[in-house]
């Protein structure tokens, strides 16, 4: 019961005014004792957005109080399993809104052994699924309630921002990175001059990420800590602490939240801050599940 009132307490402590990202999952994709990969974006204290939904999504929405079917949108930064794991829990848990509920769904498109969004999403609950096929219904009709979106992640070394949600109260766009043989995506929010960058999974070789986004000055950047520094690391699937204070950098973020943190990474996180530390000057933080970061406004 701690656990849940700390957690509770933390998703919750989101400011009511501006934009701000609460941390529902800041872990995976092992056991650990920590969500997977999950984000809840508010704009004027309202959650808007779920940026990935990872194993213990749905859970920590509960802790939240956010039902599934308020959001706007779910935008799922690839389809490896600790990012998008909680995608049918959370279509399951929004069947019981009255009115049917409505949500649109965005991602990556296809490449190699990877489907596209629309044909994961087909795969796991329409009519012809062998899964969960009794969650047909999102996609019924001429108007399915699920609207899917792919974003064309052809090209990670010289992307560009696709546009996806253009609100008056915020914009969401997305960013091709690389992260090996994976479609994946880095999300941009913006609301009333604030930005928050929401980077996902990427590799060293993200440099157009870096690129596309250089000097625009975020107020806040969420990357991804999972692997230390050093050899023998996937460097082809996320990038080492170095890389992520050289991105930071460059962005000119006002804070760098640290999440996907794996053992691996925090039990050498001293010398990996001392490595973000080279190029990187703000503030970091490694983040926990249930914790609220505003994008503060640049300087």
């Amino acid at each position: 019961m701690m656990l849940a009132a700390v957690l509770l307490a933390g998703a919750l402590a989101c400011p009511a005014t501006g934009l701000s990202v609460a941390v529902l999952g800041s872990g995976g994709p092992i056991a650990e004792g920590r969500a997977g990969p999950a984000y809840l974006v508010h704009v004027e204290g309202a959650p808007r957005l779920l940026i990935d939904a990872g194993p213990g999504a749905l859970l920590r929405l509960g802790e939240a109080g956010v039902a599934p079917e308020s959001l706007d949108a779910i935008a799922l930064s690839h389809l490896h399993v600790d990012h998008a794991g909680d995608l049918p829990a959370l279509l399951k848990s929004a069947n019981f809104a009255d009115p049917p509920a409505r949500l649109a769904l965005f991602g990556p498109d296809g490449r190699g052994l990877f489907p596209g969004l629309r044909q994961h999403v087909t795969a796991l609950i329409s009519e012809r699924s062998d899964v969960f096929r009794y969650l047909a219904d999102w996609l019924a009709g001429p108007k399915p309630r699920l609207t899917i979106t792919e974003v064309n992640s052809a090209d990670p070394d010289s992307p560009r921002e696709t546009l996806l949600v253009d609100r008056p109260a915020y914009r969401l766009s997305a960013v091709v990175v690389h992260h090996g043989v994976v479609p994946a995506l880095a999300f941009v929010v913006r609301s009333g001059g604030q930005t928050a960058v929401l980077a996902g999974d990427q590799s060293e070789f993200s440099t157009g990420f870096d690129t596309a986004l250089a000097g625009s000055r975020p107020g806040l950047l969420i990357m991804h800590h999972a692997i230390p520094e050093g050899p023998g690391q996937p460097r082809g699937l996320h990038r080492p602490p170095a890389q992520l204070g050289e991105a930071a950098a460059r962005l000119g973020a006002g804070q760098l939240v640290l999440s996907h943190n794996m053992k691996r990474a925090l039990d050498r996180q001293a010398e990996g801050l001392a490595a973000i530390g080279r190029s990187y000057q703000g503030h970091v933080t490694i983040a926990g599940d249930g914790q609220c970061f505003a994008a503060l406004l640049p300087q």
